[in-house]
C-alpha cells in the first residue's frame, strides 16, 4: 500500500471519528487488506490525532466476540489519553453504534518489551507488569456494519476502540490469584446484568497479554513501560442507553462504574 493510501484512509477514518459518522467501507484504492496494512492505517490515524498513546486495547478475546465482529483471531488497537478515562466519569453516546459496556483487566507496564527477533513468553510478559487495574470499555466502530468489514478494516480503524475508563490499581497481592477464573459481575442500574470471568479471555487475561505483546512485537514497536493494556471483555457486553448507569465488579480487585448521557 502506498504511503499516500495509507494517508489518505487514515484521514478518512479521523473525519468520521471527529464528526460521528459512518463509511460502509474503505475506498477500495486505500483499503487495506492484511494486518501489516492495517496497522499502517492505524498508526497514521494516531498521528493525525495529536494524542498520545496511553496504551492498547485487545478486541475479539472470544469467540462469541469473533463470531460477532467476523475475525478469526483477536486484534489490537490503541488507547488515545484525551479517550480514558477515571472510574464513576460521565460518557457520552451520542453518535456511538455499538452502545455497550464491557468489563475488563488492565495491566500496565512497569518496563519495555522492546521489539526483537523471538517471541516473548507468558513469564516475561507478566516479569515486565507494574499492576493490574480493573476498567470498562465503551467502543464503536466508523463502520454502518462493523460485523462484515473483516479484520485488516477494523484494524484500521483502531479496533472498535471509543471510551475507556480505568478504575485504580488492584490493592491485593493479584499475582497469587487464578484470573482465568476470576468472576466479574456487572450491574446495569443496579440490576445484574452481565456474567463472566476471566476465561473468556482467550481462556486467561494473561493469555491475552502475552498475544499482544507479540503481535505489536511482529506488527509494532513493542510496548512501553507506562502503557496499559485492556485484554478484553471478561462478561457479555452490556447494552446501555443515555441515563444507564454501569458498575463492574471485581470482587477483591475493586470496581470501577460510569454513566451515560
Amino acid at each position: 500500500m502506498k504511503k499516500t493510501d495509507i494517508d489518505f484512509a487514515a484521514a478518512a477514518l479521523w473525519r468520521h471519528w471527529q464528526e460521528s459518522l459512518r463509511v460502509r467501507e474503505l475506498p477500495e484504492h486505500c483499503r487495506p487488506l492484511s494486518r501489516t496494512e492495517g496497522y499502517a492505517i492505524q498508526s497514521r490515524l494516531a498521528d493525525l490525532s495529536g494524542q498520545q498513546v496511553t496504551g492498547w486495547k485487545i478486541a475479539a478475546t472470544s469467540a462469541a466476540g469473533q463470531a460477532h465482529i467476523g475475525v478469526d483471531g483477536p486484534i489490537a488497537g490503541r488507547l488515545l489519553n484525551k479517550r480514558v478515562l477515571e472510574s464513576g466519569a460521565i460518557v457520552s453516546l451520542s453518535g456511538n453504534l455499538m452502545r455497550v459496556a464491557e468489563a475488563e483487566f488492565v495491566f500496565r507496564f512497569r518496563t519495555n518489551l522492546e521489539k526483537r527477533q523471538q517471541p516473548y513468553s507468558m513469564g516475561e510478559v507478566l516479569d515486565a507488569v507494574d499492576e493490574l487495574c480493573p476498567a470498562i470499555e465503551v467502543p464503536d466502530s466508523r463502520y454502518e456494519d462493523f460485523t462484515v468489514v473483516g479484520a485488516p478494516q477494523l484494524i484500521a480503524d483502531n479496533a472498535c476502540a471509543c471510551w475507556f475508563l480505568l478504575g485504580p490499581p488492584v490493592t491485593v497481592n493479584w499475582r497469587e490469584y487464578d484470573l482465568a477464573q476470576h468472576p466479574v459481575t456487572g450491574y446495569r442500574n443496579d440490576k445484574l446484568a452481565s456474567r463472566g470471568s476471566g476465561a473468556n479471555v482467550l481462556g486467561d487475561p494473561r493469555a491475552a497479554l502475552s498475544w499482544i505483546a507479540n503481535e505489536l512485537n511482529t506488527f509494532g514497536n513493542g510496548l512501553a513501560a507506562g502503557q496499559i493494556v485492556t485484554t478484553g471483555t471478561c462478561i457479555p457486553p452490556i447494552a446501555v442507553e443515555p441515563g444507564d448507569h454501569v458498575r463492574m465488579d471485581f470482587g477483591p480487585f475493586g470496581t470501577v462504574e460510569s454513566s451515560f448521557s
